[in-house]
């Protein structure tokens, strides 16, 4: 299964791109946001989550880890494909997310693909049990400093970005200075 590529961006379409891995062309699906950002020739790295059936496979991209996280939320849902789960996360995270707490089935209706009952699966699965990777949370500018100063250093001595924030996603709330944040990586992975 493939997590992770890095590479540059040959050629860029509506809805996805092709991104040069070692002389291997990947074509990668994103979300309308995540294309808008993309240039053509330009150096691009991406979490990936691999869609494989008998007749498919597809890799779905994201700058975010936490954009990962919240799409694998979403397809686990019941009648909420890959396809329509990027058409979620065409819409801002924090308003989708508060739509769901709120119980707003109008706002979450407005996503192509999603009818009534659709957004009231996704409110029953997902009210209460969204919660973004600490690096995302509300608690201040000088906190998601210190995460990316953490994940910086955390890199530098060897580990991969996506193992790190997988350790991070579950870091409790209080650790927020960076020594702190090292530390518990260091002794939870």
């Amino acid at each position: 299964m493939i997590a992770h590529l890095k590479g540059t961006v040959i050629k860029k379409s509506e809805k996805n791109i092709i991104l040069s891995v070692g002389n291997v062309g990947y074509l990668i699906h994103l979300s309308i946001p995540q294309i808008a950002e993309v240039e053509e020739s330009s150096e691009r790295e991406f979490f990936i989550h691999s869609q494989i059936r008998e007749d498919v496979f597809d890799l779905y991209g994201f700058v975010d880890y936490q954009d990962l996280s919240f799409f694998k939320k979403l397809i686990n849902i019941n009648g909420v494909g890959p396809k329509v789960a990027m058409e979620a996360l065409s819409v801002p995270r924090e308003k989708l997310a508060q739509a769901i707490e709120e119980e707003d089935i109008k706002f979450i209706q407005k996503i192509p693909g999603i009818g009534q009952k659709g957004a009231k699966r996704i409110i029953l699965e997902l009210k209460g049990k969204i919660n973004f990777d600490n690096a995302e949370r509300e608690h201040g500018t000088l906190h998601k400093k210190a995460n990316e100063e953490a994940v910086d250093a955390l890199t530098n001595l060897g580990y991969n970005k996506p193992q790190i924030l997988k350790v991070l996603d579950s870091m409790p709330e209080k650790i927020t200075r960076t020594e702190e944040i090292i530390t518990y990586f260091l002794k939870n992975n």
